[in-house]
């Protein structure tokens, strides 16, 4: 089920909004979210819920072992068995056919016989609740929470449907307190910045990002074909794309957290002001990049050896970020760029920081549009003809429908470039601003009830 979609707005919401505050105890609101999360989830495939089930068991089942365990030995068996099996799960259904293509490769130059491909189909957001479950088991073995006894409160938190398939990546104990009081939530403490996040990420979704596929998703379909300009425009339009989309659904799952009473953080702090790579990260996707800095950096060794090793502790972890995003070597090649842009930055940091401002910013967003066009192929040949085409002069396909292009991009620059991020803003709209937001959603649900509805783009993920 989508956000972005009628049933969703006008059956799915509505009914889990009306009967949730309806129910008064803790324990009706938690089985009541797990599941209607369960029913978001399942409305794609039904099978996958006996996977998030067995997930959330597992995890489950290691919490409570902690709370009895009375030895280092208990407790670090507790850490790896569940952590090991959400690995091994995640594993076989992403990275089985990757694997195998990788196996066939060495087998074509050594003359082997190829194995056959396993077409497993990608759960949606299996990357995600996966995250949930470690992240819940290694803080439960650190000591940083307290694991739950109570099964529904944690399957709520796992199935929770507002973050479920794309994030952000929430831990546990940022919302453990809001789960805890539950029961004593006030309907109308968050409802206008519920309403206002969550129309604000569906424009952004909606009017922003699709507005902008229609145009390009063609034209990059012939990626190895395009003209300089339009290579450009494509890349551009796709940097601004992929924004509006990943930051719009993270708008609108902060504003669904609202109507439960539930503070999800925030998951984008206007990356494309970034003036380095550091800062980059630090403002795009917040929530998985803090996952890997405490959950992979950190446990590696961080900065904590010598200056090599913090090189290699920075480019890995980068590298299995961009492995995470998908099973294609064009991910790898992205994250791996990431990680040297890391890793030259902080050798390289009293040079950067010494040029202007603005300088810095332009730099980065030109480095971020080069990444972008990794992470947007295809293919790695498709990659390398589309920087070909973006850094050499080259005839080709012009776009169709550029000028409808370039004014998206100018109004998205505008946006993502000088104006204020969701989270700076107060919330609490004049009548003739909450009139324009109103129209505006009316507009997005008049697109939405077109002959195509579309994904979000890190559902694939």
């Amino acid at each position: 089920m989508l956000f972005n979609s009628s049933i969703f707005l006008f059956v799915f919401l509505p009914i889990v909004y009306l009967v949730f505050w309806h129910l008064t105890s803790k324990r009706a609101r938690y089985i009541w979210l797990a599941g209607t999360g369960y029913v978001f989830y399942g409305y794609w495939n039904p099978a996958f819920c006996l996977l998030m089930l067995f997930s959330t068991l597992v995890s489950y089942t290691a919490g409570l072992g902690f709370l009895r365990a009375s030895t280092a030995r208990q407790r670090k068996v507790l850490l790896i068995a569940p952590i090991a099996v959400d690995l091994m799960l995640l594993a076989y259904f992403k990275y089985a056919d990757f694997a195998i293509s990788i196996l066939n490769a060495i087998n074509d130059v050594y003359g082997g016989t190829d194995l056959p491909m396993l077409k497993i189909l990608l759960p949606v957001g299996i990357s995600f609740y996966t995250f949930h479950t470690i992240t819940y088991i290694v803080d439960s073995y650190r000591g940083v929470i307290t694991p739950t006894r109570n099964f529904f409160e944690f399957a709520s938190y796992v199935s929770l449907f507002s973050q479920l398939v794309a994030g952000p990546i929430v831990r546990f104990r940022e919302l453990e307190e809001d789960l805890e009081n539950i029961d004593g939530k006030d309907r109308r403490q968050y409802l206008d910045a519920a309403w206002s996040f969550f129309v604000i990420g569906l424009i952004q979704k909606v009017l922003i990002a699709d507005t902008i596929a229609a145009v390009i998703n063609p034209a990059l379909e012939h990626a190895r074909d395009l003209s300089s300009t339009s290579a450009w425009l494509c890349m551009l339009g796709y940097t601004y794309q992929l924004y509006f989309d990943f930051a719009g659904y993270s708008n609108m799952a902060v504003g669904l957290g609202f109507l439960f009473g539930m503070n999800i953080p925030q998951n984008f702090d206007a990356p494309y002001k970034a003036l380095n790579p550091s800062d980059f990260w630090r403002r795009w996707h917040i929530s998985l990049s803090r996952c890997l800095r405490d959950y992979l950096y950190i446990v590696m060794g961080g900065n904590r050896g010598s200056e090599l090793r913090t090189y290699r502790n920075v480019f890995l972890t980068m590298l299995i970020g961009g492995l995470w995003h998908g099973a294609a070597w064009t991910f790898v090649i992205w994250g791996a760029y990431h990680g040297l842009l890391l890793a030259l930055y902080r050798r390289f940091a009293t040079v950067w920081d010494a040029r202007p401002q603005w300088l810095q910013r332009a730099c980065m967003f030109l480095l971020a549009i080069i990444g972008w066009t990794m992470f947007r192929a295809d293919t790695w040949p498709d990659a390398t003809a589309l920087l070909g085409s973006m850094f050499m002069p080259t005839a080709g396909i012009d776009v169709t429908g550029t000028a409808a292009l370039l004014v998206m991009i100018t109004i998205s620059a505008a946006v993502a470039h000088l104006g204020p991020t969701t989270f700076q803003m107060t919330h609490r709209w004049k009548p003739q601003t909450s009139f324009a937001l109103a129209a505006l959603f009316l507009l997005c649900v008049m697109r939405i009830n077109g002959p195509e509805t579309s994904p979000f783009l890190y559902f694939q993920f």
